[in-house]
């Protein structure tokens, strides 16, 4: 079955980021002048997904509004020529995919959000995609998971190597073995273990392919870690069933989920970006010099 759709967790309070994140959906903050959630829906359009579902809480109003059009921004952008503009505009409306929107009324973790896009994903195979990890690589992040499952027809997450004194702030994977070069057998999944307990050095990223079959195990609600509905612990229940593979993700992983990686991918794509690379580079050397 062809893997269409995506469900976008974008519920979190963002409270380290207040208090920029008051009134503001944490994922409308810019990368120089793109919000972070716009990489990731155009990540999934590039990797053939048709149908989004963004998971939403309170106070998220302006991500649909992001999306939606602005008649009185567009005529007065056409009104005075500015056609690049009104273009930049026009593509955040005519995204290329279908969106819907639903409200998660408590926060009780990432397993809870996905478990509220059962009755949208049905019985299909589905992709969960966050917004704090943005990536950058030839071929889309999803778009790799999507070529493993076509062959494989399991649930997949991405995984990425991290300095052993982080592995405490992720989920971390018990490899197995490789099946082939960089996809793995786990034989389980841990939810933010010490280093000392780690199993290894191979984090969860923020992508998952995750079959139907995982909303059996949501629909329990099992409380853990924090107090909340950890879906790192309903895939390792899944793994007890059906095997569940991890890709090794070798691009680059922008992490904009605390203040320094916001400000780091901030930089990185700035040196990127068409219209401020040059100055930016010459006030970094600069700057660099009186440091």
């Amino acid at each position: 079955m062809k893997v269409r759709k995506a469900v976008i967790p974008a519920a979190g309070l963002g409270t380290r980021f207040l208090p920029a994140t008051k009134a503001l959906a944490k994922e409308m903050l810019p990368i120089v002048d793109k919000p972070t959630i716009q990489f990731i829906v155009e990540e999934a359009k590039a990797s053939g997904i048709e149908d989004i579902l963004i998971i939403e809480g309170k106070s998220k109003r302006s991500i649909e509004d992001h999306f939606d059009s602005a008649p009185e921004l567009e005529q007065n952008l056409a009104a005075k020529g500015k056609q690049t503009m009104l273009d930049m505009v026009h593509e955040t409306t005519d995204i290329g995919v279908n969106l819907f929107y639903v409200r998660q009324p408590h926060p009780l973790g990432l397993g809870d959000a996905v478990g509220m896009a059962k009755s949208f994903v049905a019985d299909e195979p589905f992709v969960v995609m966050l917004g704090d990890d943005l990536m950058r690589d030839k071929v889309p992040l999803t778009q790799q998971l999507i070529n493993d499952y076509n062959q494989t027809k399991s649930s997949i997450l991405a995984v990425k190597r991290v300095p052993h004194e982080e592995v405490g702030a992720y989920g971390v994977i018990a490899p197995s073995g490789e099946v082939q070069d960089g996809l793995y057998n786990v034989d389980s999944f841990v939810e933010k273990p010490s280093p000392e307990a780690a199993p290894s050095d191979l984090a969860i990223i923020g992508r998952y392919l995750l079959t139907p079959e995982i909303f059996g195990i949501l629909d329990q609600h099992k409380i853990g870690k924090g107090g909340e509905v950890q879906l790192t612990d309903a895939i390792d229940e899944l793994n007890k069933t059906q095997r569940v593979f991890a890709r090794e993700f070798m691009g680059e992983r922008f992490d904009v989920g605390n203040k320094f990686g916001f400000v780091k991918t901030t930089i990185e794509y700035g040196l990127r970006h068409p219209e401020v690379k040059d100055e930016l580079r010459k006030y970094i050397i600069e700057l660099g010099k009186l440091l």
